[in-house]
C-alpha cells in the first residue's frame, strides 16, 4: 500500500502520487508507460483477476478517484515464498490510498459503491497474446470477498482456476 504524503493549508492539499526517485530509493519498480482509466457504474462490479505473461508482465499502481473498491492482488510467482497468497485493501476517493501491484501478481477489484472511477499506471504495454486471467473465486486462493459480485463480464466470469499449463509458469528470475 502506498499512502501519498499530503501537504495542506486552508486552500486544500498537494500530494505527489508518483516520484521515480522516491520509488527507486525504496526499491520499488516503476517505469510506467501507460495510464489507464476505468469507470464501473454499479456497486458489485468485479474486474479481474488479470495479469500478463513475460515478456509483457507488468507492475501497476492503482487509485480510486471516485467511489470505493476492494482491491485484491495474488502472488502467482512460482518459487515465491508468498506464492498463492493474496492481499486486499479498500481504496476510496476519501482515503486516497494506492495499491502497488508487483510484477507476477494477478489483480482484481470489486466495487463497493456506484460510480467507481479508477486510474492506474502500468509499466508494460497491453499485450493481448500475453493476457491471462484467473477465476475470481478460485478455491486455491480462497479470496475473502466482502460480498458476491453482481456485475461481471463474461470473459472474467469464464477464466479458469489457476493451473500452470494455461497460465504459464511465472518464474521469479523471468520477472526481474
Amino acid at each position: 500500500m502506498i499512502e501519498p504524503e499530503r501537504r495542506g493549508d486552508e486552500r486544500g492539499f498537494f500530494a505527489r502520487l508518483f516520484c521515480e526517485r522516491e520509488f527507486d530509493e525504496q526499491g520499488i519498480e516503476a517505469g510506467f508507460v501507460q495510464v489507464n482509466n476505468s469507470l464501473s457504474a454499479r456497486k458489485g462490479t468485479l474486474r479481474g483477476l488479470h495479469y500478463q505473461l513475460p515478456p509483457a508482465s507488468e507492475v501497476k499502481l492503482v487509485r480510486a478517484v471516485s467511489g470505493a473498491l476492494y482491491d485484491v492482488i495474488v502472488d502467482i510467482r512460482d518459487g515465491s515464498p508468498t506464492f498463492g497468497k493474496w492481499f486486499a485493501a479498500e481504496l476510496t476517493s476519501e482515503n486516497r490510498l494506492m495499491m502497488y501491484v508487483p510484477r507476477g501478481f494477478a489483480h482484481a477489484f470489486l466495487t463497493l459503491t456506484d460510480d467507481v472511477e479508477v486510474i492506474y499506471m502500468v509499466n508494460a504495454f497491453y499485450s493481448p497474446e500475453n493476457e491471462r486471467g484467473i477465476r475470481y473465486n478460485d478455491p486455491a486462493f480462497g479470496i475473502d470477498w466482502p460480498f458476491a459480485p453482481t456485475e461481471i463480464s463474461e470473459k472474467d466470469n469464464n477464466w479458469p482456476d489457476f493451473n500452470a499449463a494455461f497460465h504459464g509458469t511465472l518464474q521469479l528470475r523471468d520477472l526481474t
